[in-house]
């Protein structure tokens, strides 16, 4: 709602305000002009995307009457009274003389909540990480000075505007209390019984004794089993208990979600690489001269995955209930195994990028991912997804497709292997390429056409050049 929040620092009078009225219901009338007394600080909260009414903002002035006028002019006279100022952040800790206190920011537009990961420092920033289903949001301090106290706990979940610890600018009063040390109490032994308690539980053993006298007396048990028959199983003590990241569970929902709603089949290839591995070994010098980047094989396969996608559009589409979504546009997922899990930024219109763009947006991307830095929206989307496990020393394996596109594309690692070329028997590097695609939408001919094309301007990167 578009309104004033007016604040009196001298004076404890105040003005009438309109909040509860509609826009709709105020009359072009000549209003009667209501003074107000001069304030000590004026702070004006306006949003920024409130459809139609964005550039109006209603401003009570002292002396004036209220009206409502476009926004431009509130900031320009906001310029000329020293004590106004406009509130505009995304989140802000409140501060009471000399505490601060640490909020949650705000995570992005599809997360409404987060698992406090960690506590970083005790002072200086950032003081905590959030973890979220997709990516690792920093807490930073608002102020320099020293934590007073910490909030929030390890493991609890927050959202935007949470508090999590409290930091006095002087640093008086700190204590450093850290999570670990509340965790340390709460494990504290419990204190020793009272006499009555004891004289209670004595009864108990007696109990337990009966049974075995019986059976002492009956007939003799039969004698136990080898226990070389019998399966060991390790101890619970060598055994231990770690709760999953929230980016973890996420990619097990996702993982689960695709093999419960897609008709997942594989199909396979492979490629003599000679070609390719030719072209990067020429030309890598002058590559990184001018563009200041390496070559490498991922843009290779990039580039021909985006031929194979124009030639085959259905690889391209997704299913959305009844209809099927053709998107003229190719947004490659690069799969990007991280110490936290598996993210999957996206190459945005690939089809527009050349070798140099493909290389730098992948590093660019890979970095982040690997620091912890990348952004929902370089997540979202992507029409297609290409996994490399080559880089790991994978010779095989069958994807499993990113929800919602409709198929990915598997890497694998370059072997030598014995080849038939020319009626003869050479050694050739050669790569086995898998294709998972919904059979839902995407027919087997399709999807052989499709493996074929990348195996053709892999083997022969002219092709792309004539476009044959």
């Amino acid at each position: 709602m578009l309104g004033v929040l007016r604040r009196k620092a001298a004076s404890g009078a105040s003005s009438a305000s309109v909040y509860g009225k509609s826009l709709y219901k105020l009359k072009p009338a000549v209003p009667t002009p209501r003074p107000c007394s001069a304030a000590a600080e004026e702070i004006i909260h306006y949003t920024r995307g409130f459809g139609g009414a964005r550039t109006f903002c209603h401003l009570p002035f002292a002396g004036r009457m209220k009206t409502l006028m476009p926004k431009r002019e509130v900031v320009g006279i906001l310029q000329q009274d020293v004590n106004m100022q406009i509130w505009s952040r995304s989140f802000s800790s409140s501060t009471e003389g000399d505490i601060v206190e640490a909020v949650v920011p705000f995570m992005g537009e599809s997360i409404s909540d987060g698992t406090l990961a960690t506590f970083l420092k005790k002072v200086d920033e950032p003081i905590a990480q959030v973890e979220t289903d997709k990516v690792t949001i920093d807490v930073n301090s608002p102020e320099a000075g020293v934590i007073q106290k910490f909030i929030a706990k390890e493991g609890d979940t927050v959202e935007p505007g949470t508090k999590v610890a409290i930091i006095s600018r002087s640093g008086e009063g700190a204590t450093h209390v850290a999570p670990s040390d509340e965790k340390a109490s709460e494990k504290a032994p419990p204190p020793p019984p009272t006499p009555a308690e004891e004289k209670k539980e004595k009864p108990t053993p007696k109990v337990k004794t009966t049974p075995v006298v019986e059976k002492a007396k009956g007939s003799p048990a039969p004698p136990p089993k080898p226990s070389a028959a019998e399966p060991q199983l390790p101890p619970k003590e060598r055994e231990r208990r770690v709760p999953m990241t929230r980016l973890r569970k996420r990619v097990a929902t996702r993982l689960k979600d695709s093999q419960n709603t897609f008709a997942l089949l594989t199909t396979f290839n492979e490629v003599d690489m000679t070609n390719l591995m030719k072209l990067r070994s020429e030309y890598k010098d002058a590559f990184f001269e001018k563009h200041g980047v390496k070559l490498g094989l991922m843009s290779g396969f990039v580039k021909a995955a985006i031929s194979a996608l124009q030639r085959q559009p259905i690889v391209n589409a997704v299913i959305d209930g009844d209809d099927i979504i053709y998107r003229d546009y190719v947004d490659i997922s690069i799969a990007v195994g991280t110490p936290k899990g598996l993210v999957v930024p996206v190459l945005r219109n690939a089809e527009r990028m050349n070798f140099a763009e493909v290389e730098k947006e992948i590093n660019t991307l890979a970095k982040k991912a690997n620091d912890g830095t990348i952004s929902i929206d370089e997540m979202a989307g992507g029409t297609f997804t290409i996994s490399n496990g080559g880089v790991y020393g994978s010779l095989l394996s069958t994807p499993i497709i990113n929800p919602p596109q409709s198929a990915i594309l598997g890497m694998h690692s370059i072997v030598n292997r014995p080849m038939v070329v020319g009626g003869e028997i050479v050694p050739r590097p050669m790569m086995y390429i898998a294709l998972t695609y919904d059979h839902r939408l995407i027919d087997g001919r399709e999807a052989v056409f499709f493996l074929r094309r990348i195996k053709d301007v892999v083997e022969d990167p002219r092709r792309l050049l004539l476009d044959i």
